[in-house]
Formats: C-alpha cells, structure tokens, sequence
C-alpha cells in the first residue's frame, strides 16, 4: 500500500513539472506566407505577399564587342571617321538590364506599372590625339601618360531609365517607346542601332496616350508626347555658317528656343496571325529662337512638320517555323528624326583615299535638319524620306540568320539651298569649279546569326556596311581639324563608306 501511494504521488509530481516547463515554453510560431503564383497575367508573375498586386522581374546581363564601331553605330563623325590611327578599332561595353512589372485588377481594367532601369559600362577609346581618356558617361582627365586617371574614378558607369510608365484604363502616361514607332522599333532584323528608314524611341519617350481597342486585333492610339530630346533635330541659322561648321556636317549655330508643343500623334494598327499592318502619323512644331543675340533681333514664326509611316510584319513565312519580314517606309516634312530616328546620326564629316592629282585624302559631309533660315527670313523645312526593313530565317531552334537593309534620303529646298550655298563660308569652303549640294542618301546593308545553345542564352555575330552618298562634287579647302588630326589640305569630296561588326553575348532571365 505504501508502495502504491508512492507511486501515485511520483507521478503527480512528475505532470505537475512538465506543466511548469511546457507552460515555460515559446508560443508557436505563425506559419510561414509563402509566395503565391500570380496565374493571370503569364508566366512568371507572383503576389506580392499581403496585397493583390503581382509582380514580375526580369531583365538580361549583356557584353557587347563592337568592332570598327561604337556600340552599336558605325564611324560616321569625329576622330574614328578620320580612319587614321585616332580610330578605335574595337570598343567594349557590360550591361545589366532590369525590367519591374506590376498588374493589379481593378474595376477599371488592370493597372499596370513598368520600368526597365539599365547599369552600363563601356570603355572607349583616346579622344583627340591621345589626349585624353572617356568611359562610361565620365569624361577622365589624364595624368601623365594616356590612361593614367587622375581622378580615381574607373569604376564609373552609366545609369539608363529606359522606361518608366503607368498604364490604365487605357491611358499610357510616363516614358515608353512612342506609338509612331512599330513593335520592332529600330530593329527590323538587326542589333545595329543606326539605322534611318522610321520611327524609333528605343529608349522610350515621355508621353501622354490613349489606345482604343476594338477588339480582333485592331487598336488605335492617340498621344501627346515631349519632343525635346528623341524627336527634335537641327534648326539651323544659316546666318551662322563656319567652314568648318560646313565640314563637320552642320549648316550653321542650331537656334533652338524653348518647348512649346508636344508632338501630336496618331496611330492605327492590325495585329492577326498572319503578321502586323500598322500606319502612323506624327505633327512636330518647330520653334527657333532668336536671328541674334537679342530678342530685339526678331525670330522666325513657327512652322509645323509633320511625318508619316506605313510598316508590315509576316509571320509563319513558306521558308521555315518562326520566319519573319519586318518592312517600313516614312515620308516627313520638319520632322526629320522619325526618319533618322533618335540613334541614328544626323552630322557626318567621313574621310577616306584619293585618286585626285594634288588632293590630300577625300572628305564627304552631310548634315540633317527639321529647318534652315536666315535673319529676317523664315524656315524653310527640310524633307527626308526612306524604308528599312529585315528578314530572319531559322536554320533550327538553336541557329538562326538574318538579313537587313535601309535607305534614307535628305532633301533641301531651292530656297534653303540658297541660304547654304549662297554663304561666304561655302565659297571659301568649295574649290573653282566644284558644285554645292547639300542633299544626300545614306543606306545600310548587314547580316546577323545568332546560336542559342540552351534557353534565353544567345551569342551573336553581325557585320554591315554603311554609305554616304553625298551630291557634292570636286574638292574643299579644309580648313584642317586637330581633333581627328587632318591638315589644312586640298581635299576630293567622295561618297564615305564604313563597315561595322558587333560580337554580342546575352543572357536573357
């Protein structure tokens, strides 16, 4: 009995302790909230965790090789145009590339955020006569022998807000590509970035818009958007005219005044199966300031450009799965970069050999303007035309070939030619007998090939040929250039040509 009342109280007592522990013990801990995938909007979004927004991030790490260019635009101005030993013959470039997007449903429709930030770094080359070093966006002083970095700072790169927009109910407000531009932008069938023949905004434009669907493909947009740094070209006071202004591709001082007018535009498109169909209007105010240096100088009145695009995509083409034709065309009166699009050059001052007895080298120029004008006059607005367009075979999923093409033409008016021609520095400039013509082609023609040996991991090769057609002819008195270290020479005025390759390595996540 004794042993039984023992055991009893042994056991109470033993509860009564693990009470006291247990009752000593953390709560537990709230289970963990997993991220929960956001089905609605495709592949790869997710809820952001306690909200009913999802999100997705995305982007690409890129190395990029250019050789006998920049990245990625041909030698068309400055010391690599002088083809001596000032030009680089390669040029390197790393970027990371970061895309935000977020999509709530609301009762309006989704409202959705997007934002592609960009961190580059590029290595350049000598500016001048190995003077001086630039990287980056950083120009670097130097300290002794070239390179040496007086400022310490090399590991400078450059920051790129590509886009940064808000979409809803419609509405389209902040930077995205321009809806002038058609799906493929600047790049029909190509990684070049210099080529003229439509629209562009690559990087994106700060606008205002409007996209009517109606459903089956068909959507119009209309837009407001800021013209200042994608869309504006030169308005040149010819009063101004140097030789060697002349020489570098510019037509006088541009006389820019401020910002009075979005750029209006219009646009239709029809997206099927088969392909894409899309026509494009653009109106662009162009607005000088003063003849002189004071307002009491007087100024040119305002004149309207405006500027029109015709593009179609095939898909599914008879040569193999996923083939593809890009084609557009545009037509503009002031509004010169919806042709020679925010990229692409608009001064060229190229050198190269002679055959002319007496003539040093050869030398083509050829500048791009919305408009031209004197004091006391008013604009008289520059005309360009042109297309460009590509086609992309693939061999298999892994290797693919693409050919690309464009062509671009600069036409000034009688009256502006007078103001060119006409002036004491192209009659100081031009040789007896040689003829002025401001007016110009200038065309491209590459190809591409592309290996992807697994998913969203792409090496590149491409290679392209560019040409300025210029329509002077005889010789310059150049006036000589310390820059790309051209002499004061006679010099033959040719048509340039210059040929570009690009190595690029991408990783797409």
């Amino acid at each position: 009995m004794k042993l039984t009342k023992s055991l009893i109280l042994g056991s109470a007592a033993m509860f009564v302790g693990a009470g006291v522990q247990a009752a000593d013990l953390p709560l537990k801990a709230k289970a963990v909230e997993y991220v929960k995938i956001c089905s609605l909007y495709g592949a790869g979004f997710y809820y952001i965790p306690g909200t009913d927004t999802c999100l997705k991030l995305g982007g690409y790490v890129r190395m990029d090789i250019p050789g006998h260019a920049t990245d990625f635009g041909g030698y068309y101005s400055g010391a690599n145009a002088a083809n001596n030993r000032l030009s680089d013959y390669f040029y390197t470039r790393a970027r990371e590339d970061l895309n935000i997007d977020t999509r709530t449903a609301t009762e309006y429709g989704v409202l959705r955020t997007f934002a592609d930030l960009t961190f580059t770094w590029s290595s350049k080359g000598y500016s001048g006569a190995g003077t001086g070093l630039t990287g980056g966006a950083t120009a670097y002083a130097t300290a002794g022998a070239p390179g040496a970095q007086a400022d310490g700072n090399i590991a400078a790169g450059a920051l790129g807000v590509y886009y940064a927009f808000i979409q809803f109910a419609g509405f389209t407000i902040g930077k995205a590509v321009s809806q002038f531009s058609v799906p493929w932008t600047n790049y029909p069938a190509n990684n070049f970035d210099q080529l003229p023949g439509g629209g562009g905004s690559v990087t994106g434009v700060n606008q205002l818009s409007y996209t009517f669907d109606f459903g089956q493909g068909v959507t119009f947009s209309a837009s407001a958007q800021d013209p200042i740094q994608y869309y504006q070209s030169n308005l040149w006071n010819v009063s101004a005219i140097t030789s060697a202004g002349i020489a570098g591709g510019a037509y006088g001082a541009n006389d820019f005044g401020g910002n009075r007018a979005p750029d209006l535009v219009a646009m239709v498109r029809v997206d099927q199966s088969w392909g894409l169909f899309q026509a494009s209007f653009a109106a662009h105010d162009n607005h000088a300031g003063y003849y002189g240096q004071y307002e009491t100088s007087g100024y040119p009145a305002d004149k309207w450009g405006w500027a029109g695009q015709l593009a179609l995509s095939i898909k599914n083409i008879p040569t193999g799965p996923g083939d593809t034709i890009n084609l557009q065309g545009v037509y503009t009166n002031g509004a010169s970069r919806y042709n020679f699009q925010d990229l692409a050059s608009t001064s060229y001052s190229m050198f190269g050999g002679t055959g002319l007895a007496g003539a040093y080298g050869s030398i083509g120029f050829a500048g791009v303007s919305d408009a031209v004008f004197v004091s006391g006059s008013g604009m008289e607005l520059t005309t360009t035309y042109g297309m460009n367009g590509g086609y992309t075979h693939n061999w298999d999923p892994k290797w693919n070939t693409s050919v690309y093409g464009a062509w671009a033409a600069v036409r000034y008016n009688g009256t502006a030619k007078g103001y060119i021609c006409g002036s004491a520095a192209m009659a100081a400039l031009l040789t007896a007998g040689s003829t002025c013509n401001p007016d110009f082609n200038f065309w491209v023609i590459g190809t591409k090939t592309a290996w992807s040996p697994v998913k969203n991991l792409t090496f590149s090769g491409e290679v392209n040929y560019s040409q300025l057609d210029q329509k002077y002819a005889g010789a310059v008195n150049f006036p000589g250039s310390t820059g790309a270290a051209k002499p004061p020479a006679v010099y033959e005025l040719k048509d340039q040509g210059t040929v570009s390759f690009l190595f690029r390595a991408q990783r797409n996540w």
